[in-house]
């Protein structure tokens, strides 16, 4: 399949991305520089990955950090199918797989991330949907899309970044609108797929993830048109795939390094805790669900109920000798390597963890596989079951020991509240009709824009237009930038001029 004569057609197809690839000036490296060179990918250094980047008191990544290195991963994996013949001409098949696409997705796929990191992302949403209105409520990838396609101002004209239909196509990771497209709709499939399943406190709400708000969906068809036939209309591009799966390695090594460096991981309390999985494993596997919910304080029942959850969720993959193996490998890398010898700062100690991350790196991307035929909560691009396995080992070791932490929830706790306050603020300055001359100029246009986007006979129109003007104004702050907001709003802030108002 060879790419169209016109370049404005050119940049509209979404097809065979080899041959694209092959051309003297790559529309994809294009794709690449404008998403680079935009300022909501810039604001990515001041927004949160785990902790606010200021807030750890040591260098700890950030959503730009971790897209860059997400970058990196994906670029590597896409490079190996290429350069493999066998799973080449597979890959060929379902649609392509260019360096290049997933390098830029995987740069774009969290521009539309907010402030504070997945709680902002709730909070968000949980705010849209019930105070503002919204039936789309709000999702990350879903407002980055939004943002390549529309919200993004270049100049006079609201445009987007004007990126290829295989770039579109490689960031959606969940290529499905909350509630009504594509019909059926993926949550209602048994299994649902990964992410399309709707939260258990709003089954009525549509899928907790999904790719695009309604007002993108036009643009979500056209960017899947090309692969029609050759992929399933709720399944992944290979390209996307390779990025999410690039996502989920790059968030498993590189969160257990920030917080090793931190002193958070404790070399003793993970040990603890895998140890006793290993030493009394029978005793575990032979305790009652409802018991072990009430014994979290006992080592090794954590690990315990990720096994279970593991093979309740991931059936198709979920293996026990391999998920012991991976409790193995991950003790002896991590317990007896990395934490062994707390950080301090050396040169040494970086290239420690350099030498661990690199080599973590290197395991995932050498398991990398194609299949034709994936299961329903898999894309076609995947770990082998080893590595998948040690994956979710490693993810169990940052959630349990960092996100569960008490001190992390009360600076959530704060935050999610200081992300309310400032919506409802916003709100009334929206509202107040002395003021209209006076709102800063990025949320005029957003309102302007979401009306235009909205028919004409929608109910209170006007009103839903300013509730998504919201929503896009707040997501598109820093964490410093919203916290200095907020204070300006509430009168607490003597300056005059901050970087609040400068986006």
């Amino acid at each position: 399949m060879e790419p169209p004569a016109d370049p404005r057609a050119r940049r509209l197809f979404g097809g065979s991305a080899r041959a694209l690839g092959d051309l003297a000036t790559s529309p994809f490296r294009a794709d690449r520089d404008r998403i680079v060179g935009s300022p909501f990918f810039t604001r990515l250094g001041g927004v949160t990955q785990v902790v606010s980047p200021g807030g750890s008191g040591l260098l700890v990544h950030n959503r730009l950090t971790h897209s860059l290195k997400v970058a990196q991963v994906a670029r590597a994996i896409a490079e190996r199918l290429t350069a493999d013949g066998q799973q080449r001409d597979l890959v060929e098949k379902l649609g392509g797989c260019d360096p290049d696409v997933v390098e830029a997705a995987a740069l774009a796929h969290d521009l539309g991330h907010p402030p504070f990191g997945h709680l902002g992302e709730r909070v968000l949403d949980r705010l849209a949907r019930h105070r503002l209105g919204l039936t789309d409520g709000f999702e990350g990838n879903a407002q980055s899309y939004r943002i390549v396609t529309s919200t993004e101002i270049r100049g006079a004209a609201t445009t987007g970044l004007d990126l290829t239909a295989a770039v579109r196509a490689a960031m959606l990771k969940y290529p499905w609108t909350r509630l009504d497209h594509p019909d059926p709709h993926p949550r209602t499939m048994d299994p649902p797929p990964r992410g399309a399943t709707p939260p258990p406190d709003d089954p009525d709400s549509g899928s907790l993830k999904f790719g695009a708000y309604r007002t993108e969906l036009d643009d979500l068809r056209q960017a899947r048109a090309p692969f029609a036939g050759r992929i399933a209309d709720w399944q992944q591009t290979v390209e996307a795939s390779v990025m999410d799966t690039a996502d989920d390695i790059a968030y498993a090594i590189h969160d257990v390094e920030d917080f090793y460096r931190v002193g958070v991981l404790q070399q003793g309390t993970v040990a603890a805790e895998l140890m006793a999985w290993q030493r009394e494993v029978g005793q575990l596997r032979a305790i009652t669900d409802s018991a072990l919910a009430t014994s979290a304080r006992r080592p090794g029942s954590s690990i315990e109920r990720l096994r279970r959850q593991l093979h309740h969720k991931d059936g198709w993959i979920a293996d026990d000798e391999a998920f012991a193996a991976a409790v193995e490998h991950v003790r002896e890398e991590l317990v007896e390597g990395l934490l062994a010898l707390p950080f301090d700062g050396s040169i040494e100690a970086e290239q420690y963890v350099a030498r661990f991350s690199a080599r973590w790196t290197t395991r995932f991307v050498d398991s990398i596989t194609v299949v034709e035929q994936p299961a329903v909560r898999s894309g076609h691009v995947l770990l082998a079951p080893a590595q998948w396995h040690e994956v979710q080992v490693l993810k169990f070791v940052h959630h349990r020991f960092v996100l569960a932490r008490p001190d992390l929830a009360l600076h959530q706790r704060g935050q999610a509240r200081l992300l309310d306050t400032l919506v409802d603020a916003l709100r009334e300055w929206l509202l107040d009709p002395e003021e209209e001359s006076r709102l800063p100029r990025r949320l005029h246009d957003l309102v302007e824009l979401a009306e235009a986007e909205l028919h004409p006979r929608t109910p209170d129109r006007l009103g839903k237009a300013r509730g998504r003007a919201i929503v896009d104004f707040v997501a598109q702050l820093t964490d410093g930038q919203a916290v200095a907001m907020l204070d300006a709003l509430s009168g607490r802030s003597g300056a005059l001029w901050t970087d609040a108002f400068v986006l």
